[in-house]
């Protein structure tokens, strides 16, 4: 049993590893961009439309609904990143049915990687909406005291959402393979289907809060109308 894919090598040289982690993160890139491509290539505005259109289009617009509950405006804005962080986390997830897969989620390198990506995005959504000097404004609101705390926050929650993802991923798969060594029949397959159930629910909540801090960071919190629109 390994605690992290990390511990997984399947080649070496020197300092160099390619490991677990490494491997199937480019494996669900890889199939996510190839998936969306076949998926969208037959793209259609007609009444007769695939099952594939119809399926991805439902999909697209509970996200879209998603966001704008949490309060942001244009959601449309935020589908891409937002949707590639669900996608990639709920798939991680669905994978583990796979025999010999690690989901890299198990690998506190992977899921800080996404925390980072957040930590990266806020500001930037921050002041594309705001600009600058009124992004920077917020960090010493109500007064300037604040300031230290306000930076310390953005750190706190990126190792956070780093490492909540992290530990719930890992925990889930240690659980599985603890109960495949007592009992081989009925209890992994039951801990699998409620594996799979978690992993998504983690996937929402990571997206979830993803959004939250991009709301914060944007006028949209301020703007009363704003989920009206």
């Amino acid at each position: 049993m390994h605690l992290s894919p990390d511990e997984i090598i399947y080649w070496q040289h020197g300092v160099v590893k390619l490991n677990a982690t490494i491997v199937f993160t480019w494996v669900l890139m890889i199939l996510l961009t190839v998936g969306s491509k076949l998926i969208t290539r037959k793209l259609t505005t007609d009444y007769q439309r695939s099952r594939w259109q119809n399926l991805l289009e439902i999909l697209i617009s509970g996200m879209v609904d998603q966001i704008k509950e949490i309060g942001l405006r244009q959601p449309e804005k935020y589908i891409g990143f937002l949707g590639t962080i669900f996608l990639f986390v709920g798939t991680a997830a669905l994978c583990t049915i796979i025999p010999g897969y690690e989901p890299p989620t198990g690998s506190l390198s992977t899921t800080l990687a996404l925390a980072l990506c957040v930590f990266v995005a806020v500001p930037l959504f921050g002041i594309e909406d705001q600009g600058l000097r009124g992004y920077l404004k917020t960090y010493t609101e109500p007064t300037v005291i604040m300031l230290p705390f306000n930076l310390i926050s953005e750190v706190s929650r990126t190792l956070a959402l780093a490492v909540r993802l992290f530990g719930n991923m890992m925990s889930g798969s240690m659980i599985i393979a603890i109960l495949l060594s007592i009992t081989p029949y009925l209890f992994p397959v039951v801990m699998t289907l409620l594996g799979l159930l978690t992993g998504m629910v983690q996937a929402y909540i990571f997206t979830v809060l993803a959004a939250v801090y991009i709301m914060a960071a944007t006028r949209a919190e301020k703007d009363p109308t704003a989920i009206s629109n």
